[in-house]
């Protein structure tokens, strides 16, 4: 591992409490918004706070095929991912069948990765995949349950799954050459224009209520999740390989539990505390081995 690997070796572990939050501020923000409508305005203050990243740093403005390449990851993994999973819970879908259906997003990942990029796993990494997804599976049993919810907002969770895993594979393999704040500010761009369509279509007509609620999850959601949250994780892509970078989510259910349990005293079992460290193992084994002829 070189010295600038070890100097960074911080950012996973920030990004993954980061994300864990946002089903928390998903469930205190929705009973009051529609979905979309939550999206586009969290898009929309996003995009002013890099703004002034942007004139801070004196980031460079990307070329406009570079510009179009980040419009593509960030419909994907901001407008597909965050609107089908936002969809769901506001459809109701239990949270815990909507994290059981994104966290199969590691193995799907690395079996593309595998398959069309020919990214290599060792055997030992291929088990860590399998023990981390079981480990969701006991954390999302032992807390939330595994009730099944039919209709719509089922195909909204595994939306949400397609559209984080393709938008990973996308944004590592085609969005280099923009500089960080440049390239994710045209990502959210182009979610918002998204989001923004979708609110327009189906949700104009849903009156908001600006809470406190609603506006704690909102101000929470643009700077730890849409600003530090993101920034972290485009970092880890591009500095990483794909399947152990999100080998990461793994341990985001066990962490969302935890805070579950402690702001709104949801149930955390025996089970869900064992599946927490069998999630831990699982991304232990996925980090300890090298993959053989992967790109990094």
């Amino acid at each position: 591992m070189s010295s600038q690997h070890k100097h960074l070796g911080w950012i996973p572990w920030a990004f993954v409490v980061l994300w864990s939050t946002g089903f928390i501020g998903a469930k205190l923000g929705l009973p009051y918004i529609g979905p979309f409508t939550f999206l586009a305005v969290r898009m929309a203050l996003t995009l002013a706070c890099f703004a002034v990243l942007m004139r801070v740093y004196a980031a460079p403005w990307p070329s406009l095929p570079v510009a179009r390449r980040q419009w593509v990851s960030g419909l994907l993994v901001h407008g597909v991912y965050l609107g089908g999973v936002f969809a769901a819970i506001k459809a109701e879908v239990p949270a815990g069948l909507t994290a059981l259906i994104v966290g199969l997003q590691p193995l799907l990942t690395a079996l593309v990765s595998h398959i069309a990029f020919a990214e290599r796993l060792a055997r030992r990494q291929w088990l860590g995949m399998a023990v981390g997804f079981a480990g969701t599976v006991l954390v999302v049993a032992g807390t939330r349950g595994l009730d099944f919810h039919a209709g719509y907002g089922l195909a909204w969770t595994v939306f949400a799954l397609l559209g984080i895993t393709a938008g990973t594979l996308y944004q590592k393999r085609h969005s280099g050459g923009a500089n960080l704040l440049a390239g994710t500010f045209h990502q959210y761009l182009a979610t918002l224009v998204f989001t923004g369509a979708l609110a327009l279509a189906f949700e104009h007509d849903q009156p908001v209520v600006w809470s406190a609620e609603l506006w704690v999850a909102m101000v929470w959601s643009v700077l730890a999740l849409s600003v530090a949250a993101i920034l972290l994780l485009m970092r880890m892509i591009k500095e990483g390989e794909v399947a152990r970078v999100v080998s990461y989510f793994y341990l985001v259910p066990g962490l969302t539990a935890l805070e579950a349990w402690a702001l709104f005293d949801e149930r955390l079992s025996a089970a869900a505390l064992a599946g927490m460290a069998l999630a831990a193992a699982g991304v232990a084994l996925v980090l300890r081995v090298p993959a053989r002829g992967a790109r990094v």
